[in-house]
């Protein structure tokens, strides 16, 4: 495995996460932090109105909310999160998400032990 195992952030240094995202309007905006066969740290920046169109994982994801307000729809069922929230949208699950205000959230995905 390659070094860094967290990368595109400063090592040894109190940071803000929501301050290593910026998205301008139209823009969905992502910053990797990990990846690998086990884990994948991501975070984004949404502007209004921007979505991520029905999908899903073959993990388990946990959507953390830094700033503003997104909405998840897992299965059918809308959730809005808001900042200081999680959302966890389980493996194999249709899952979306969707921009009602400017919002920056980070997304940890496990994936299944092989």
């Amino acid at each position: 495995m390659e070094y860094p195992y967290i990368k595109n952030i400063t090592h040894e240094k109190v940071q803000s996460l929501a301050g290593l995202v910026n998205a301008e309007d139209g823009q969905i905006v992502s910053k990797t932090l990990a990846q690998n066969e086990a884990v994948s740290v991501t975070l984004f920046a949404f502007a209004k109105g921007e979505e991520i169109s029905t999908h899903d994982s073959t993990g388990d994801a946990m959507v953390t909310v830094l700033e503003g307000t997104g909405r998840f729809t897992v299965d059918g069922v809308e959730h809005l999160v808001h900042a200081g929230e999680v959302l966890v949208m389980p493996a194999k699950k249709p899952h979306a998400v969707y921009a009602p205000e400017a919002f920056k959230w980070m997304l940890t995905v496990v994936f299944p032990f092989k």
